[in-house]
């Protein structure tokens, strides 16, 4: 089989170069070299371990879990690692379906009393107990064989984002790292980790925060893939090449958080936005598709992880942040 290139098959999954490298780097999956090719490349086996890390991620196994059931042969460990899993699921879906009786029963008490207005006390503990007692009498029934359909689209349900946080971006100014080329992250950030040592930013401005994006976007069109690395800094501050210094004017944003290896939710985040939002729109920056349009990702506890050498673990969080504007008004 042909290698297929990382855009070839960031492309075919739908899934950022970002999480592609990020898998490689925690031992997830590996890459190959292709004549005449800079970047990572997959073959068949790495291409067919990638669909098993999709489904698995679908199925809501942790990374850490998918490692543990890839990188061993021993049947047991998957078994355990499906049953605890089941264990969590059980418990959310008897949470979930309790609040979804105790709403339905609360419905019936208030459809016979239609002539009280809603106060209160009719939302009081003894109406709460009542629709609880009932509880003991419920089950549930699920059907037991599930196709690939029934798993995207449950996927797909899940999916949909709920605890939005609407934030303001103040103007700031920002030294800059943007590197071009093979890791560009990691390399963009290593000439932002020494300008933050050399220059002792973090005793200058212990508030410092740091943003991030594509530049320029992966496509097949354009193999090379570039990160540009933003760290707020004070007005008057000098900046050493290959740095460079800029000016953001701020504005309003969409923010989810994730964990370190997300970046999937990108496009939960592009569908909270612009998929039946009744308030707000995209605020897309025109940057001719040369960036993201806008759309920042902020290291959260930079400090923390810069002092510490924290590993891109569960601790490592980052704001996906999604520029918006309140809708005009009909």
């Amino acid at each position: 089989m042909e290698l297929k290139t990382i855009s070839q098959v960031s492309n075919a999954f739908k899934i950022s170069t970002r999480t592609l490298r990020y898998y490689e780097e925690i031992g997830l999956l590996s890459s190959s070299k292709k004549d005449g090719y800079a970047y990572r490349s997959y073959d068949e086996e790495a291409i067919l371990r990638l669909q098993q890390i999709i489904i698995l991620r679908k199925l809501r196994i942790p990374l850490k879990q998918i490692g543990d059931i890839l990188n061993n042969e021993d049947v047991v460990q998957a078994i355990e690692v499906f049953k605890q899993n089941i264990t969590n699921l059980e418990n959310e879906i008897t949470a979930l379906s309790t609040i979804k009786v105790i709403l339905n029963r609360l419905i019936e008490i208030l459809q016979k009393k239609t002539n009280l207005k809603l106060k209160l006390g009719i939302l009081s503990d003894d109406y709460i107990l009542d629709a609880i007692d009932s509880l003991s009498l419920q089950k549930i029934s699920f059907r037991e064989e599930k196709s690939m359909e029934d798993l995207n689209k449950a996927a797909e349900s899940l999916s949909t984002l709920k605890n939005i946080r609407i934030v303001h971006l103040p103007p700031f100014t920002v030294a800059t790292s943007h590197y071009i080329g093979e890791n560009p992250e990691e390399n963009a950030e290593k000439q932002l980790g020494d300008f933050i040592k050399t220059s002792n930013l973090y005793e200058i401005k212990p508030d410092a925060r740091v943003f991030g994006f594509n530049h320029p976007c992966p496509s097949n069109d354009r193999p090379d893939y570039g990160y540009e690395f933003w760290i707020t800094i004070p007005e008057d501050m000098e900046v050493p090449a290959p740095l460079k210094k800029k000016y953001f004017n701020g504005g309003l944003y969409a923010a989810h958080m994730i964990t370190f290896g997300n970046f999937h939710e990108w496009e939960w985040l592009s569908n909270w936005v612009n998929v039946n939002n009744p308030k707000y729109e995209a605020n897309y920056a025109d940057d001719g598709g040369e960036c993201m349009a806008g759309m920042l990702e902020e290291s959260l506890n930079y400090l923390y992880r810069y002092n510490r050498n924290w590993s891109q673990n569960d601790e490592h969080q980052l704001d996906l942040l999604f520029p918006i504007k309140l809708k005009e008004q009909k």
